[in-house]
């Protein structure tokens, strides 16, 4: 089996930090200057690479592009957000791509502004992230300072602002109407939409919000081409994806792999195997809000369409392996009480939800669980999805009948 890393975002020569000159060396700005050169082919290209968001949805990069290129401005201010809140247990691919790589992520936002002709752009980062905070700050200096920069003002007719802002540092503050909130001022709580971001956004005027991988991967489409881009992946997958494998796996770690690749060969080939003496149980797919996925889904596709028929989400393609021996409720607790120390509480349903989850989820953790808990835990899980303005509460649900049903016997709902 071959195991060789097809790596375009982590590929060593492009892994320069805050180097500018390191990153033009290695073929950075290419893209920039294609895009400079074919503005209105930007958003073409990006639908033909079949490029899909990276922080969760997958949902298509050019129809979010498209959007905000049509959304009329009333005073001509339009933004470009990088969303790296990134808080959730297992995910740690952002953190990274800034750290070791923040051109390419920058490059991408820049190639954003073109497309859409946007005069803003802001970093949106974790304030605990503070290698990325340092290495982008620096890096945005110093595209300030080159001549592609001054390009893209002169294209747009008016000065560019790029400017770092960090989030509130809160798990919610990563959903797209609460980034919006902060940026206004506010509480990062979430809103119900429409009105979507593109319509109204930062200070009323039109936004696009991409997840950092999402930008990360539009200069290397820019300059190699949609079709390059869509040979990367495997089965239905376009490209390649950045998966945090974490867990019981000998090998843990950020790999960037092709789309499509099957969580057996990430597991076995490249996360090592599972720990020595250990059986493989289960994963939770996408972070810690998703379906299970158990042995007998060790040969599906890791893309957003293959993982989606297995009604779970491939997500931030976070990977959390866990083993034989180890109790799913006890990390079913943990995730969950997570959710219920993040929720923002403006959401009645989610705020009592969750505590309530987190409360009898700990009860048959500890073997104090009764008929009437269990009970209780059934009817919660279906009658919370969709009770919030944001997916947290659905998430938080999902992942406890998920488990309840996988594992039953766990829950004390069936006997051996």
């Amino acid at each position: 089996m071959n195991t060789e890393l097809n790596q375009i975002l982590l590929h060593p020569s492009r892994l320069v930090g805050a180097d500018l000159p390191a990153w033009l060396q290695v073929g950075g700005g290419a893209g920039l200057r294609n895009a400079l050169a074919h503005p209105d082919q930007i958003i073409n290209t990006l639908e033909a690479a079949g490029l899909g968001g990276m922080g969760g949805a997958g949902f298509p990069t050019h129809r979010k592009w498209q959007a905000m290129a049509e959304a009329p401005s009333d005073n001509g201010d339009r933004y470009i957000v990088c969303n790296a809140n990134e808080d959730e247990p297992g995910t740690f691919k952002d953190c990274y791509l800034l750290e070791h790589t923040p051109h390419q992520v920058l490059e991408g936002a820049l190639i954003a502004a073109v497309a859409t002709r946007a005069n803003h752009v802001i970093m949106y980062i974790n304030p605990h992230l503070s290698e990325s905070l340092a290495n982008t700050r620096a890096a945005i200096a110093q595209w300030q300072q080159h001549e592609l920069f001054k390009q893209i003002e002169q294209y747009l007719g008016k000065p560019l602002s790029v400017n770092v802002v960090e989030s509130s540092g809160r798990y919610i503050g990563g959903e797209e109407t609460a980034v919006i909130s902060w940026l206004n001022g506010g509480f990062p709580f979430p809103q119900f939409k429409p009105p979507y971001p593109f319509q109204k956004g930062v200070a009323g005027a039109p936004t696009l919000l991409n997840n950092t991988e999402t930008f990360a991967n539009v200069p290397h489409i820019l300059r190699e081409g949609a079709d390059w881009y869509r040979a990367l992946g495997r089965a239905n997958g376009v490209g390649t994806k950045l998966y945090s494998l974490s867990g019981d796996v000998l090998n843990p770690g950020l790999y960037e792999l092709p789309m499509g690749i099957t969580l057996r060969e990430l597991i076995d080939v490249y996360g090592g195997g599972m720990l020595e003496g250990r059986a493989f149980k289960a994963v939770f797919t996408g972070g810690p809000s998703n379906t299970l996925l158990t042995a007998k889904d060790l040969d599906v596709p890791l893309d957003f369409v293959s993982v989606k028929e297995r009604h779970s989400s491939l997500g931030t393609g976070a990977m959390i392996v866990i083993s034989e021996g180890t109790s799913v409720v006890r990390k079913v607790a943990e995730y969950i009480q997570f959710f219920a120390d993040n929720s923002c509480g403006q959401c009645p349903p989610c705020k009592g939800g969750t505590f309530q989850l987190a409360r009898l989820v700990e009860r048959v953790d500890n073997g104090i669980s009764t008929d009437e808990d269990l009970r209780a835990l059934q009817n919660l899980v279906n009658i919370m999805p969709g009770g919030g303005r944001c997916g947290l509460i659905t998430g938080a649900a999902t992942v406890v009948a998920s488990s309840m049903r996988v594992f039953p016997i766990e829950f004390g709902l069936a006997t051996e």
